[in-house]
């Protein structure tokens, strides 16, 4: 079991969080690997839960420096990206690792983990189902909505590059297919 990974990624707005927090509760042995950022916390977002927040000169800094595992300028001046210290902080414990990142993260974590590693690509059953749900949530502006949708209709031209591909139309069945991949994984 040890040294697994399993990796959600998904255009934003898909349900990849909410999937991840489902498969947490069900596997006492997964633990979330926390994501570093250069972006401003979000509402009640809290350094080292949500994500680890740095300046985008902190983060550059530590590209240099070799301590990220995959890293990605997702947007002008905004980094997402994998410490080094967060994968061995979480096999030292002898935990299976999930992570929760965007789609270009993980495909460079699948390819940094190979076959220890499953990738699962969670996808909204359609762009405009996905541009709804994005402005259901209340978070972003209109014209950072339709950044994510435009951004989100590149990301699914990635999805053969995962193990697995989840429609997210019905979360219950959504929730099944998820528990069902990583059970698999799991049991190998």
């Amino acid at each position: 079991m040890n040294n697994k990974v399993v990796i959600f990624s998904a255009p934003s707005g898909s349900g990849k969080s909410t999937v991840v927090n489902h498969i947490l509760k069900l596997h006492p042995e997964m633990e979330f690997s926390v994501s570093a950022t250069s972006r401003a916390p979000r509402g009640t977002e809290q350094d080292g839960v949500e994500y680890y927040f740095l300046s985008t000169e902190e983060f550059r800094d530590r590209i240099a420096a070799g301590e990220f595992v995959e890293f990605e300028e997702v947007y002008e001046g905004r980094f997402y990206g994998t410490l080094r210290s967060e994968v061995e902080r979480i096999w030292a414990k002898g935990n299976v690792i999930i992570f929760d990142v965007d789609v270009k993260g993980g495909v460079n974590l699948k390819k940094y983990f190979g076959d220890a590693a499953l990738s699962v690509f969670i996808k909204a059953p359609s762009v405009e189902v996905l541009r709804e749900r994005l402005i259901a949530r209340n978070t972003d502006s209109p014209e950072a909505i339709e950044e994510r949708v435009a951004k989100a209709a590149e990301e699914l031209g990635y999805e053969n590059r995962f193990d697995y591909v989840l429609v997210n139309d019905d979360l219950e069945t959504a929730f099944a297919d998820a528990e069902r991949v990583v059970d698999e994984f799991l049991s190998k």
